[in-house]
């Protein structure tokens, strides 16, 4: 049997090794643990990180609007990562949004798509939340400007070149697609069969 502290460095190795960012809050959504993810992206020791509230951490715009700080300001009251946090609270099982976070950095505002996710959890005898943050904007990118073709539908990729719908989808998100018929294109076919078997009859 593997000792606790063993038990707790696989823990807090497997926590580390989740890509997004990963945070244990509160219902104020203060940071009681977070993953190397986190310290990385805000290039800080992940001791000066717990104890503060999310939006204070993360450098959200509008934890700067009041001296209150993350929570409290009028945008608050709208935050996805804030209600989120409290859908999980209030035993509602596990919650998801997709967002779009405004984050300065270096003194420039930041717009960053994500995907969050909020799950509740009981540690200590503590209900906490378990907040995955996972940055989208490239999918989000992808979705929003593809080069197609009008006519032959081929899209442009990187490199300026037109490829298939289908070449493009598997070289950038290996995605294979099935091929049927929808129902006007079927419609359509049958006719066209039916029409080149009279003319053979």
């Amino acid at each position: 049997m593997d000792s606790p502290d063993k038990s707790r460095d696989l823990l807090r190795t497997l926590f580390d090794a989740i890509p997004a960012l990963a945070l244990a809050v509160d219902e104020d959504v203060r940071i009681l643990e977070c993953n190397a993810a986190v310290a990385g992206l805000l290039g800080k020791d992940r001791t000066t990180i717990i104890k503060r509230r999310g939006g204070e951490a993360l450098h959200c715009l509008h934890s700067y609007d009041v001296p209150e700080g993350c929570g409290r300001g009028p945008f608050c009251k709208d935050c996805i990562i804030r209600d989120s946090v409290k859908q999980a609270f209030r035993g509602n099982g596990v919650a998801r949004w997709r967002t779009k976070l405004e984050l300065v950095r270096d003194g420039e505002t930041v717009e960053l798509y994500t995907l969050i996710t909020a799950s509740p959890f009981v540690y200590d005898g503590k209900q906490l939340v378990l907040l995955i943050i996972e940055d989208i904007s490239e999918m989000v990118e992808l979705q929003r400007i593809v080069p197609i073709c009008m006519l032959c539908k081929k899209v442009r990729n990187d490199d300026q070149y037109w490829t298939d719908v289908e070449a493009y989808f598997k070289r950038y998100w290996d995605l294979d697609f099935s091929h049927g018929y929808c129902p006007a294109c079927a419609a359509k076919e049958m006719a066209k069969l039916k029409q080149d078997l009279k003319q053979r009859s």
